[in-house]
């Protein structure tokens, strides 16, 4: 896993601690009541829970989900949940065969999934479980501040093969580094991102250059390959910007309403465009009706300020909480 996951029982107790510390004087949109839940730690019944989870999927929620499984089952021992990665793509293909319960995505189902899904019996919906800006990184000694959508178009676009090499080739770069060769770092095609970038950027799902180098589902080597390369570009979830914020730059992106940062705030009050997206889980309904898989599902929306401060992603807004467990008691009947 790309994540060092820290003692939970320490992240547990520190988080509640800055929690509380900080309460008075956060920011309400990034600040989350939490309520009880039969996944909750304090439930009497709680410890009752028993069975197995087993989920698989997008990279980029992986690493929450997986920090989300620890510390459940600090609370529920009775109940073993397993995260796996293989990509959204991937654990789509799983779920729709009926072999997981529930699968984490950085993109919608498609529609051939949907279909997969429908074939197979497999009835679902999503929850929203964090927020991502989708950071578009470079090398540290990159004199370049922000970058507009067309730009990212012109530099990733399919027709960018073998034509578009070097950062003089885009208009309106800076001359430190006309003369410098792009190294471009991008995810495989059954990552959520490689889809959901591709989408926006570009126009059309899986429209992307063919000479990039392919991490296919670990953002480290992206990094790795960005903190060592002066002309190196690369696009990862916002907890691996934030995890390397000494290795890496995020460029601002201009979107059409000027430059704008990656920050929890901006993805929150939705003005990082269009990279800010939504992060999910997907739940089959027979899973939902098993009493630790509805525990934990509900514990992902209820924890999201203590799992995502952990995880370093963006928690959800209180809205997007309520809207969250409305949608859960609705799948469950």
């Amino acid at each position: 896993m790309k994540k060092k996951l820290l003692s939970l029982a320490a992240i547990a107790s520190a988080s509640v601690l800055v929690l509380a510390g900080c309460a008075a004087e956060s920011d309400p949109a990034a600040t989350v009541t939490v309520t009880e839940s039969a996944g909750g730690s304090t439930t009497e019944g709680a410890a009752e829970l028993s069975g197995s989870i087993l989920i698989d999927g997008s990279s980029t929620v992986g690493p929450a989900s997986e920090i989300a499984a620890e510390l459940f089952m600090e609370v529920n021992p009775g109940v073993r949940v397993s995260v796996n990665i293989s990509g959204t793509g991937g654990g789509f293909e799983k779920f729709c065969n009926g072999e997981t319960d529930a699968s984490n995505a950085s993109r919608y189902i498609k529609e051939s999934e949907e279909e997969l899904c429908k074939t197979n019996g497999i009835a679902y919906d999503f929850v929203t479980v964090a927020n991502d800006a989708l950071s578009v990184v470079v090398n540290r000694d990159n004199p370049l501040q922000c970058i507009t959508t067309e730009q990212l178009a012109t530099i990733w676009n399919s027709d960018a093969s073998g034509t578009i090499m070097k950062w003089g080739d885009v208009d309106g770069m800076p001359a430190a580094i006309a003369d410098v060769d792009f190294q471009l770092y991008g995810p495989g095609t059954d990552s959520g991102t490689f889809d959901f970038f591709t989408d926006e950027i570009n126009g059309e799902s899986g429209n992307i250059r063919n000479d990039y180098i392919n991490i296919g589902e670990d953002d480290l080597l992206a990094v790795e390959g960005v903190k060592g390369g002066a002309g190196a570009m690369a696009f990862i979830p916002y907890s691996y910007y934030q995890e390397n914020l000494d290795n890496v730059k995020a460029l601002e992106v201009d979107g059409g309403a000027g430059c704008i940062a990656p920050t929890l705030e901006n993805v929150q009050n939705l003005s990082y465009a269009p990279l800010g997206r939504g992060l999910f889980t997907y739940f089959s309904n027979t899973a939902l009706a098993r009493a630790e898989v509805l525990a934990f599902a509900e514990y992902l929306v209820n924890e999201t300020t203590l799992i995502n401060t952990t995880a370093g992603y963006v928690g959800l807004t209180p809205a997007q909480q309520e809207e969250a467990l409305a949608k859960i008691a609705s799948l469950v009947g």
